[in-house]
């Protein structure tokens, strides 16, 4: 793939530990590992977008490419080596991988049993007089993204494959919900959650890429991004970059464009007819003008819920809010539940209405 065809997300991926952005708590203790060597089965959870494959990535970079620098005469490995040490001791194994029970007991099985010599990693403990150097052996690492995918069946002959093989292989899930990782998995990991990353980690790593792709760019476009990311890194670079290729210029009306998501100012309007004007004729109208433009009742909903939880300003009390925000929430309810027509949206709206006249102190 052309440099000019790369995504930006792929182009831009940190490298190393220390490079990745947010979510600091988790990223100090891969960190530690990275240094010492120490690894012990990963469950790396959270929400998509916040780092975890790339975590997973970075860790075994650290972990394998840095010691066999050490080892050798140069301080640096040549990038064809380093690719080859990586694809001897690292299994990956993504979404769009078969990892059912046959993968989990031939390719991984068989990938564990392979011997492969590895480095040691050397690094000093203690300080001052009390200081040592340790010596660690390294192991060979599976990653398995998106591993709440698997079958209970796969991650129970995984667990074998784990005790048979800890003294060699040491395994890397990352996965959305943990809950989806049966229990005999996740006791024998070290859990790290990673959290939604806040808006200044994403604006600072938007900041550096539209810096090295010398992006236009406006304020508003900027805030669209973030506004639409919700703490997905990833999401919000896909944004950015699409919005650069297919109009050139980053600002808000383009960014919602390409996204395919209601402008939160055209929400706003329906809003204030229902809160302010009382007008149910207004918000109608307003209503009709949004869902002509193409939009799915699913995504005006969402889009409804995000500014009414996000501008107390439109309203008189909180408790106003706060109600206007039950009805959009009982809504959001229906249209999931495959309710998902028109009429109700009209009759959100006579309902927003009614709460707020219920509620005027």
């Amino acid at each position: 793939m052309s440099t000019a065809n790369t995504p930006w997300v792929e182009k831009y991926r940190p490298q190393t530990v220390s490079d990745i952005v947010g979510n600091t708590e988790a990223i100090s203790r891969l960190q530690v590992i990275a240094k010492e060597g120490n690894l012990p089965n990963l469950l790396l959870c959270g929400p998509p977008g916040t780092g975890k494959t790339t975590s997973m990535l970075c860790l075994a970079r650290d972990l394998l490419l840095q010691s066999s620098a050490a080892a050798s005469a140069t301080a640096t490995l040549d990038k064809t080596r380093g690719k080859d040490i990586l694809k001897d001791a690292v299994l990956e194994l993504n979404a769009s991988d078969d990892r059912g029970l046959d993968v989990v007991r031939e390719k991984i099985k068989l990938f564990a049993q392979t011997k492969k010599t590895l480095p040691k990693k050397f690094f000093t403990s203690g300080e001052g007089a009390q200081a040592a150097e340790q010596v660690v052996h390294l192991h060979k690492m599976v990653l398995l993204d998106e591993a709440d995918s698997m079958t209970p069946a796969a991650q129970q002959a995984l667990r074998r494959t784990m005790e048979l093989h800890s003294s060699t292989t040491r395994f890397a899930f990352a996965c959305n919900n943990s809950s989806k990782i049966i229990e005999p998995i996740q006791s024998r990991c070290a859990v790290v959650r990673f959290k939604k990353l806040g808006d200044a980690d994403i604006l600072r790593r938007l900041v550096y890429v539209i810096q090295q792709e010398n992006v236009s760019y406006t304020d508003d476009g900027l805030e669209a991004l973030l506004y639409l990311a919700e703490g997905d890194l990833r999401q919000a670079m896909n944004s950015l970059q699409a919005t650069h290729t297919g109009y050139g210029l980053v600002n808000a009306d383009n960014v919602f464009k390409v996204c395919d998501q209601p402008h939160p100012v055209l929400v706003e309007n329906i809003i204030a007819a229902c809160v302010t004007k009382r007008s149910i004729e207004e918000a109608h109208k307003e209503m009709n003008r949004l869902l002509n433009r193409g939009y799915a009742p699913a995504d005006v909903i969402a889009t409804f819920f995000k500014v009414v939880q996000t501008n107390a300003r439109l309203f008189r009390s909180e408790l106003q809010q706060l109600e206007v925000l039950k009805v959009v929430g009982e809504t959001t309810m229906r249209i999931a539940e495959g309710v998902g027509t028109p009429l109700q949206l009209a009759a959100m709206l006579a309902r927003m209405i009614a709460a707020v006249e219920n509620n005027e102190s």
